[in-house]
């Protein structure tokens, strides 16, 4: 029997239409909810616009947005904004701590509405020492709790780090990219940058320093973008490429075939117009070497170097590939020579460094020269036997090359030097032995070992180094507060302790000895006008923000010493900073108008030449310089008022002789020579604050200098400890070298010679000619040299720097640089004088026989003729020659144990004394 289910019969067109209604039902509704929701949402703007309430308080929060605040919009919920970090007193992380309370507070404005709230909220959020300050405000109800921006700037007072500037300038100075990507380095730059307060121009330099090596090279390939911010876009945009190239590299390496085919590729190198050292970050790579390999530089490279005008095979620059200079001319590869564009300059090729050499109690300030190309540290043999430094013979002798590959002429190296203390800055120090060349024209050699063992920072552009390496920082830099130190070509004087045998006299070496006013003295520094002058003062000078905070701290501190006092003088000059070696301000009064008006004291300076050849006999020496100098002697009573200067800080007036006054190194003269009357010449030599020790023997030479500092601490002077010299026998003094029989110039001088600019105008000329002057004794026939150079200091003559003064400068430039060394008199031996003349000036030697035969200079003597002088037949020039000679040795020649010789290349001087009848002039 069938059996049929009757709800299944259901016809399927049925099913269908009932499918459809629903459809449209669904849509029908859903349209009437969106409807419904704009209706809803206008309403709400509506009632929003006509009844808004009050606003509620907007903090004063620097940086914060103006548009689109949290309390904008009541019945939008405020943000969840995580509480900042609890502070416990790091004064580094003060300012994100700060910052953090404030974002805190502006984005949710509605819960820390008052000041109450907010300084509460930040109490909770500090402990350890912050904490317990705010409590002890809690508890007596400090009225800086009222006001969340007094507070705020209570909590920056007390936390805020003081050394902000500094710290940041250290902090940025030592940052460096490596091998991070640029992204992280920028990042950590602007962070230090905005507290540096350094304008764009030095921010741009220190980025540039801190660069990765390749990111250099590219930008010393384009160009340097104006601004700081066209560099980071820059770089950023460029150290993206270069890890995309170092992944290409990685993932496609080259394929070194000899046949042609498609795939071979060689990945050409990234190169700049001076060659680099491959960094580990950086494989090296070679130029597509056609002969070898025959590829194709990918379509982005080829792009790349087109757009840059860079050499399609080589990657270089000012050239292209059918003249690349690396481009083999046959099948064989060849190794690539960087081509140099030389032109001149008026800037030195050389980068000359000042460093200071010590061992045991001798120290020596020379200049270096830092020589990449150099393999090793060398010191010159002449300078080497001169400043006395110990010698050693080396275990293996060494052979040099020279740059062309040929051997070092003086033959392989020997000898070396005993261990040595060497100061490059005030804080660099480190033990160093050097080999021993003969290189004159270079004292010091620093070579590549050195260069790779202080990896220093080289700013080329202004030839100074900074040392932050590793190794410098660990076992180099004396300071734990920075680990940067910059040097150029001024030195600091390396301290010394006192010496175990004058322990008893540290007194006379304490710092704090001149910090209080000295004693009332007979050599009081008066100032005497002349009749009927006028009482001077002088314009009140502009100072810069930094001028006016050394002025202020110089005024504080010589008031707290009693050096100044306030001043209602009808005088006063100006004052004014010049630099220091060092960088640092010197305030300078100028005291000219007051000068003009003064009446000269003419006591005495001594006479440089004549101070030295005291010394012919010392074969030990120390120097003393005194502190404080001129601020050793009062003004004299009643004549305070005439030192008075104006400054924005006030009308001051000086109780101790300041610097400036005409009269002050006379007194200050007297005062010295008087203290040391009968001491001088005997073994004291005395010029200004400078005090030379000399003495035959060391036993002597102890109780010299003990006597000496007796006779100090007797008048109250002190001695600087970090300039003294004790018991050497060689000795910076006066800018000369001294040693025993002998005087040398000064090393530094001899470099500053060496490397001085071209003069351009008539003062430039004129302060070259000053400078020379000053060692004219060791030049022979200087006059002679120097006439090109001093007619053009002629005010009647136009500058004009012709072929003949260039001679000249080249020939005064050469001459200093091999200087002799000129002994000292020896009154037991005879003197020989050889003279000669010119058309233009006379000159002479003055010599004694040395126990090897031989003539050693003693002194040189030049003078120009004058117009009328050089009329003068040769027989009266010579003559001329004789006397002006014998008139400058007078002191050295006259009562001479042993008759004087004459040199001389006039063979007609010689009938002189035979002659029937002499001219007047003769006569």
């Amino acid at each position: 029997m069938d059996v049929t289910d009757c709800e299944a019969t259901t016809e399927p067109t049925d099913l269908m239409g009932a499918f459809a209604n629903l459809t449209r039902q669904v849509s029908a509704l859903t349209r009437s909810v969106q409807e419904l929701r704009v209706e809803q949402r206008d309403l709400q703007v509506q009632v929003h616009n006509t009844a808004a309430p009050p606003p509620y308080p907007t903090p004063d929060v620097q940086h914060a947005p103006r548009s689109s605040r949290p309390d904008d919009h009541p019945q939008v919920p405020e943000p969840n904004v995580p509480l900042p970090e609890r502070f416990c007193g790091n004064r580094a992380g003060f300012d994100a701590f700060l910052l953090d309370c404030h974002l805190l507070f502006s984005l949710k404005p509605r819960t820390y509405a008052s000041d109450y709230v907010k300084v509460r909220t930040v109490i909770s959020l500090m402990g350890g020492e912050p904490k317990k300050w705010a409590y002890t405000l809690l508890n007596i109800q400090d009225p800086v709790l009222d006001s969340w921006i007094t507070f705020a700037e209570a909590l920056e007072s007390m936390y805020k780090d003081p050394n902000k500037q500094s710290t940041a300038q250290s902090a940025i100075r030592a940052l460096r990219q490596g091998r991070r990507p640029v992204e992280e380095y920028i990042t950590d730059f602007r962070h230090y940058a905005h507290d540096t307060c350094w304008n764009e121009t030095a921010l741009i330099d220190q980025f540039r320093m801190g660069l990765s090596e390749p990111l250099k090279d590219e930008i010393a390939r384009v160009g340097i973008p104006p601004t700081l911010e066209g560099i980071t876009r820059f770089c950023i945009q460029m150290d993206r490429r270069l890890r995309e190239r170092r992944l290409e590299r990685l993932n496609t390496p080259a394929q070194v075939s000899t046949n042609r085919s498609p795939s071979s590729t060689v990945l050409p190198p990234i190169t700049s117009r001076t060659s680099v050292p491959a960094t580990p970050s950086e494989p090296p790579s070679e130029p597509m070497q056609i002969g070898l390999v025959d590829g194709r530089l990918p379509q982005a490279e080829r792009e790349r170097r087109r757009r840059l005008r860079l050499c399609l095979y080589c990657g270089g620059v000012n050239h292209q590939a059918r003249t690349c200079p690396v481009k083999p001319t046959r099948g064989k590869p060849r190794h690539i020579i960087s081509p140099l564009t030389v032109r001149k300059s008026s800037v030195s090729p050389l980068l000359m460094i000042s460093i200071l050499l010590q061992w045991q109690q001798m120290k020596i300030p020379l200049q270096a020269m830092v020589d990449s190309g150099a393999s090793g540290c060398f010191i010159d043999t002449t300078t080497a036997s001169r400043i006395g430094i110990p010698l050693y013979n080396k275990n293996t002798p060494i052979e040099i090359q020279l740059v062309d590959g040929s051997p070092l002429k003086s033959g392989p190296i020997t000898t070396e030097s005993a261990l040595l203390w060497m100061y490059t800055g005030t804080n660099h120090l480190e033990e160093i032995r050097f080999d021993i060349v003969s290189s004159p024209m270079f004292p010091v050699i620093l070579g590549l070992p050195w260069l790779r063992k202080h990896d220093p920072y080289i700013q080329w552009s202004t030839a100074k180094i900074s040392f932050c390496s590793p190794y410098c920082k660990e076992r180099c830099l004396q300071t734990s507060h920075t680990m940067n130190t910059i040097l150029d070509t001024n030195m600091v004087r390396l301290g010394v302790q006192v010496p175990p045998t004058y322990q008893a006299f540290s007194d006379v070496f304490d710092e704090k000895g001149v910090e209080t006013l000295p004693p009332k003295r007979p050599y009081d520094c008066p100032i005497d006008l002349l009749p009927g002058a006028v009482i001077p003062y002088g314009r009140l000078y502009p100072l810069s923000e930094p001028e006016l905070t050394v002025l202020k701290g110089y005024i504080d501190e010589n008031l707290r010493k009693g050096f100044l006092r306030p001043s209602t003088s009808p005088a006063g000059a100006g004052i004014f900073f010049v630099k220091k070696k060092d960088g640092g301000l010197r305030p300078c009064i100028d005291y000219r108008q007051l000068n003009a008006v003064t009446i000269k004291n003419r006591y005495p300076l001594p006479l440089i030449p004549e101070l030295l050849e005291r010394l012919k006999t010392a074969q030990v020496y120390t120097k003393l310089d005194l502190r404080g100098a001129y601020n050793l002697i009062r003004m004299r009573h009643g004549d305070e008022w005439k030192t008075a200067f104006r400054s924005r800080y006030g009308h001051f007036e000086y109780t101790v002789m300041p610097y400036g006054l005409c009269n002050a190194p006379a007194t200050f003269q007297h005062f010295v020579n008087d203290i040391f009357r009968d001491l001088l010449d005997q073994f004291v030599i005395a010029y200004l604050d400078d005090i030379l020790i000399f003495s035959p023997s060391l036993s002597e030479h102890r109780r010299h200098v003990t006597m000496v500092l007796q006779r100090l601490r007797d008048h109250h002077l002190f001695a600087k400890l970090d300039k003294c010299v004790f018991e050497t026998t060689k000795i910076p003094f006066l800018g000369f070298i001294i040693s025993p029989g002998s005087i040398e110039m000064d090393p530094q001088k001899i470099q500053a010679i060496h490397t001085w600019p071209i003069p351009r105008t008539i003062k430039e000329v004129q302060r070259f000619i000053g400078f020379a002057n000053f060692y004219r004794r060791f030049i022979k026939r200087f006059s002679d040299i120097i006439h090109p150079l001093t007619q053009l200091t002629k005010s009647s003559v136009p500058f004009h720097w012709t072929s003949q003064a260039q001679k000249a400068f080249n020939t005064l430039q050469e001459r200093f640089t091999t200087a002799p060394i000129l002994t000292l008199p020896k009154p037991q031996l005879p003197f020989f004088v050889e003279v000669d003349a010119s058309e233009i000036a006379t000159g002479a030697v003055l010599s004694q026989r040395s126990p090897d035969n031989l003539l050693h200079p003693i002194a040189y003597y030049s003078k120009k003729l004058n117009t009328s002088e050089q009329n003068y037949d040769i027989t009266d020039k010579e003559l001329l020659a004789i006397k002006r000679a014998f008139e400058e040795w007078r002191h050295l020649l006259e009562g001479a144990t042993h008759p004087v010789t004459v040199l001389t290349d006039h063979k007609n001087l010689e009938y002189l004394q035979s002659a029937k009848q002499l001219r007047p002039r003769q006569a």
